[in-house]
């Protein structure tokens, strides 16, 4: 039997303000599809400006907005493949 390596790349981008960052994770599935996700953090008044705490929460939720997204797709194309609504799919 053979078997297939399969890659998938995701790309992240942020935008930045001195209280607010912005994430954007795309990926391209090898059936030609692109999914894309947002996330977002706020920078607490009282809090120090470590703009990389929030690139990470901001990627974090990006990239479990990604996940729920993909986790839909599949199913949907499981209740395709088999003509009858299938059970969710959890995390």
């Amino acid at each position: 039997m053979m078997h297939t390596a399969v890659g998938w790349h995701v790309e992240m981008e942020f935008q930045e303000d001195d209280d607010h960052t912005r994430a954007v994770a795309m990926v391209r599935l090898p059936d030609g599809s692109e999914i894309r996700a947002h996330g977002q953090a706020s920078r607490h008044r009282t809090d120090p400006n470590q703009p990389r705490v929030g690139e990470e929460i901001a990627g974090a939720r990006a990239l479990n907005d990604l996940a729920m997204q993909m986790l839909a797709k599949a199913h949907g194309e499981i209740d395709a493949a088999s003509g009858r609504t299938s059970h969710p799919i959890h995390v």
